[in-house]
């Protein structure tokens, strides 16, 4: 009748449903709430959220951002910025795209700022890529710049300091530049 305690298995009953099994020399533990929104962290790491998906009949007007994922099968008219972002076939992105991965299927146009950034052979880009690296499979249509930095996901989106000309990187206010670096 009775058989092989199920407390450590994945899918087993919370403790307050399954017969007790624990003796009174065990460590007690703060009780956990069950109701409330306040989580205590899980012995066991939790599954990782699926991403957030935008269907195709969606047209989105501003800014997104998030530390998951997205999946973007509709329209974006603004900035998006996430862990890894895929852009769906029938998409189309107009905006900056700042993310550790990005995929694209669909349509940006804009700047896409990536770790790794790949354009599949059905993705159209209409602006500069500022990638660590960038896979372009054949068929891909781009027209833009391509850039290859350490950290693409600085928020400066001008050109990097020259290493010799500037002394000192902490400097929060832009310094003066003579009239003739310009030219």
């Amino acid at each position: 009748m009775f058989s092989k305690s199920r407390i450590n298995e994945p899918g087993a009953k919370p403790a307050e449903e399954q017969p007790s099994s624990k003796t009174m020399t065990e460590p007690a533990s703060p009780p956990r709430p069950s109701s409330s929104g306040d989580y205590s962290p899980s012995p066991t790491p939790k599954a990782k959220p699926p991403a957030s998906a935008l269907s195709a009949d969606l047209t989105i007007v501003g800014n997104i951002r998030t530390t998951g994922d997205i999946q973007v099968e509709g329209n974006v008219e603004g900035d998006i910025r996430a862990h890894l972002l895929t852009v769906g076939e029938g998409a189309t992105v107009k905006g900056e795209v700042v993310a550790d991965d990005v995929v694209v299927n669909g349509r940006i146009i804009g700047r896409v700022r990536g770790l790794k950034v790949r354009l599949t052979s059905t993705a159209r880009v209409e602006g500069d890529i500022i990638h660590k690296t960038i896979a372009i499979e054949s068929g891909a249509h781009f027209e833009g710049s391509v850039q290859r930095r350490d950290d693409p996901l600085t928020k400066d989106g001008s050109k990097p300091a020259a290493p010799a000309a500037s002394s000192s990187s902490a400097s929060s206010a832009p310094s003066p530049k003579p009239a003739s670096a310009s030219s």
